[in-house]
């Protein structure tokens, strides 16, 4: 599952938080070795629209600062 059904999926099951996970790619879907992992929080008002603002808020602000982690050797390949 991925894209709004994600933040559908989010919103029906009354959760309190959502967030990202980067993970290295292996053969698997989402099973890669886990880099990092940000929440953000869940309000009874948010709409799709709003979770997924506020998830891609942290794609922007963490995929580039994990490159750099990777560029300056604080992340092993495995």
């Amino acid at each position: 599952m991925y894209g709004d059904r994600v933040h559908e999926a989010v919103l029906k099951a009354g959760e309190k938080e959502t967030g990202i996970t980067i993970h290295f790619m292996d053969e698997g879907i989402d099973t890669g070795p886990i880099i990092e992992q940000k929440k953000c929080s869940v309000f009874k008002s948010d709409t799709t629209d709003k979770i997924k603002s506020r998830v891609q808020k942290l794609e922007r602000e963490w995929m580039p600062k994990v490159l750099q982690m990777m560029e300056e050797g604080k992340v092993k390949i495995p």
